[in-house]
């Protein structure tokens, strides 16, 4: 690079590192300026040979992450000390020792946080769910290296574009995976729209770019109706002599399209695409009545819908947030959603945990954040070994919706949604869980399994007789009840591995057979169990009787016990050699094809079938995921389960396209509902099989009070015909919606 383009770039670092100081000016004191300079210029030249994707100087990434940690986050000078200096351990020369060298304790422990997971953030490659579970230790420890974490991966997320397609598709799969749903329990309602929306950009751009245009197309009228709307509220609160600030905020492109796919409407129905939100500026003893005292007002003013009041001051969520929401009838015949809260309610929900420490002090008792980092530590205190089932059960816990249940006494508890009887005893005590018979709900007696409502009074009764049981963990979703449900089951199978090691013993004995530990494991392998001690409780509770020892004893064909005694070297694979055997032929198919498999090209070549879960047919976007047992599976990008597969396994996708093959046919459905008329399902028969000869496999009308819905089954060469069709059918007077359902299987 010449000595001009040089230049420029030294111009442009001083210019951004200057923009980050004038963010800082008044959060931090000016001894600290000092620090965050150091921190500058010690990454500046750690990082000064360094190039991102995109080609520009390395250093505008943590220039860019401090600067979201001041602004986004509300955090402090260590902050932005370490997240200037957040990757000079792990992509430079420099050492952590360096860092403690120049910097102090605090920052140096906060940098070895950062290191030590920041394989898992890397935007190259995916997370893992062990990792992720270290990551959550160190939450636990510090919630800076997560903050830091966030802001790393918010701004990853805004330069995404200069990785390629495939990369790109993965990462965003991870963000919505994990990351914004982490943002959200930890309060930053701005950097999880952010977040979801940047995820949806690269996973669903089509509908992303759709529904930007058609907010862009209707700003305007949104702005007058917004004026029409908050004009009469405005003047009534000041009557009131209510100080306050009102807002519209236009929902997030991927807030609308989750309202659309739930509620299986078109944009333009969907009623909530802005929020009207009330801030009131009132002093903290009086934010309660002043926000009842604005809500009044403006259900005076409009109707309210009384299914849509929802009350988080009284009872914050876990993050923090508190807020009045309620949708109320404008007089143009539009709902619209109000939200009213205090302007500390307001910067802690924009804020989250940052803006949490800053009230901390004027509150009584733990708060919703300190309740979510105590169970957090909780679960990963009693977390099996199964990383892939602690981050399901830790999802589930902690970033679900909550329910609010009372004790005979009226102790509030917050569990998750869909909590039962049984998780709600686990969280009074683990004894309690342990002896639970069942429970009193709202005074009627109620099975273990019942799913509680917010608003339930649960009593729990016990029996010190009553242990638990395996079917126990099919009636509890919380993380802590199915962690001390496991524990006290594996608790109960080691007692009875004891007796069945004893009963083992005597039985190989009676056949003159070594009790080695090379012949249990021959026994293990045999019956396909885990470890001895399933072995020993197989034996104890009767599964494994003298009969099949007798019988496995006598085998001669080389892999019984007594010709293992005879040749004590001739050792069975165990069954994970035996799996991995199973991969091979795949493995190698892959390797000998290292390029994106063509489905459609020569079908018999590659083991590989079309996932039911999504039923891809040609034209849409694809991805294979190599199964164990079942070949590749063939996925659409858009399939329910590609988040998961994409973040979890990223190891185990490859790339796939269509071949195009119209000798080929895909069995396809359609689901259709609309108004029942004279003659449709003849015109939509002679639609399918007359105009665009295709044939139909099967199809199904009902019709109710004048509606009716349908399913048809037909073949399809690829998304292009079924797309022609599905436009025709909807012109079919009487057809309100298709859409596309059922099974599809290549056809030859």
């Amino acid at each position: 690079m010449d000595e001009t383009a040089l230049a420029k770039e030294r111009t442009e670092i001083l210019k951004r590192y200057r923009s980050l100081l004038s963010v800082c000016r008044s959060r931090i004191k000016k001894e600290d300026r000092k620090r965050i300079r150091q921190a500058f210029d010690f990454a500046a030249k750690a990082h000064r040979d360094h190039r991102r994707k995109s080609g520009e100087p390395y250093i505008y990434h943590p220039i860019a992450v401090a600067k979201i940690v001041v602004e986004d986050l509300g955090l402090g000078a260590t902050s932005v000390v370490c997240s200037l200096l957040h990757d000079v351990v792990e992509d430079t020369d420099y050492t952590l020792e360096d860092v403690s060298e120049y910097f102090d304790e605090e920052v140096s422990r906060i940098i070895d946080g950062l290191t030590k997971i920041s394989d898992i953030f890397d935007q190259t490659i995916s997370i893992q769910a062990e990792n992720f579970r270290k990551m959550l230790l160190t939450l636990s420890d510090d919630v800076r290296v997560i903050l830091i974490k966030l802001a790393d991966r918010l701004h990853n997320m805004r330069t995404l574009e200069s990785l390629p397609p495939g990369k790109q598709l993965k990462v965003a799969n991870e963000t919505l995976y994990l990351f914004a749903p982490l943002a959200h329990r930890l309060g930053f309602h701005a950097i999880k729209s952010e977040l979801e929306d940047l995820a949806m950009k690269y996973t669903e751009p089509e509908v992303y770019q759709t529904i930007l245009r058609k907010l862009a197309e209707t700003k305007e009228e949104r702005n007058r109706f917004i004026q029409s709307f908050t004009r009469p509220v405005r003047i009534a609160l000041q009557k009131e002599n209510l100080d306050c600030t009102i807002l519209a905020r236009t929902k997030s492109v991927s807030s609308i399209w989750g309202k659309m796919k739930k509620k299986e409407v078109p944009f333009e129905e969907v009623y909530d695409v802005f929020a009207i939100r009330i801030i009131l500026n009132s002093p903290e003893y009086r934010e309660k009545a002043d926000c009842w005292k604005a809500y009044s007002i403006v259900t005076d003013i409009y109707q309210p819908n009384p299914d849509r009041l929802r009350d988080w001051i009284s009872t914050p969520k876990a993050n923090g947030y508190e807020s009045l929401h309620t949708t109320v009838m404008s007089r143009s015949g539009k709902w619209v959603e109000v939200q009213v809260r205090s302007a500390r309610m307001d910067e802690v929900a924009e804020k989250g945990y940052a803006a949490h420490w800053k009230y901390k002090e004027s509150k009584t008792g733990e708060s919703g954040i300190d309740k979510w980092l105590r169970r957090i530590r909780e679960i990963l205190k009693s977390a099996e070994t199964d990383a892939l089932d602690f981050i399901d059960d830790f999802k589930l816990n902690l970033f679900s919706d909550e329910i609010i249940v009372f004790t005979p006494k009226g102790e509030l508890r917050t569990l998750p949604l869909g909590s039962t009887a049984l998780d709600f005893a686990y969280s009074i005590h683990t004894q309690v869980g342990n002896h639970c018979l069942g429970a009193k709900i709202n005074h009627k007696l109620m099975p273990l399994s019942h799913t509680l409502k917010s608003g339930d009074q649960v009593e729990i009764i016990t029996s010190r007789k009553q242990t638990p049981k395996h079917d126990w963990l099919h009636y509890v979703t919380t993380a802590r009840a199915k962690g001390k449900i496991k524990s006290a089951l594996k608790e109960q199978k080691k007692k009875q591995a004891e007796e069945g090691k004893e009963i083992l013993e005597r039985k190989l004995k009676q056949l003159k057979i070594e009790n080695t530990q090379e012949n249990i494991q021959k026994l293990v392998d045999h019956y396909k169990l885990r470890a001895p001690l399933d072995l020993y409780y197989e034996v104890a509770i009767g599964k494994i009787g003298q009969k099949d020892l007798k019988a496995y004893a006598s085998e001669q064909d080389g892999g019984g016990l007594l010709s293992y005694i005879r040749n004590p070297f001739a050792r069975t694979r165990g069954t994970q050699e035996v799996k991995e055997t199973a991969k091979d032929p795949i493995r190698q198919q892959l390797k000998d094809k290292p390029d994106t498999l063509l489905i459609g090209d020569n079908m018999e070549s590659l083991s590989y079938s079309l996932a039911p879960c999504c039923n891809p047919i040609p034209g849409d976007d694809v991805f294979g995921f190599v199964t164990i047992q079942d070949g590749i599976k063939i996925h659409r990008n858009k399939c329910p389960n590609a988040v998961q597969l994409l973040s979890k396994y990223a190891y185990r996708v490859v790339k796939a396209k269509w071949m195009t093959n119209k000798s080929i046919a895909f069995l396809s459905g359609l689901r259709l509902k609309g108004i029942d008329e004279t003659g449709l399902l003849q015109d939509i028969t002679n639609t399918i099989s007359s105009e665009y000869n295709i044939n139909i496999r099967n199809i199904h009308i009902d019709t109710h009070d004048g509606t009716f819905e349908g399913e048809v089954m037909l073949y399809i060469h690829d998304t292009h015909h079924l797309n022609r069709l599905i436009k025709k059918l909807k012109k079919i007077k009487g057809i309100k919606k298709v859409t596309r359902i059922g099974k599809m299987e290549p056809i030859s």
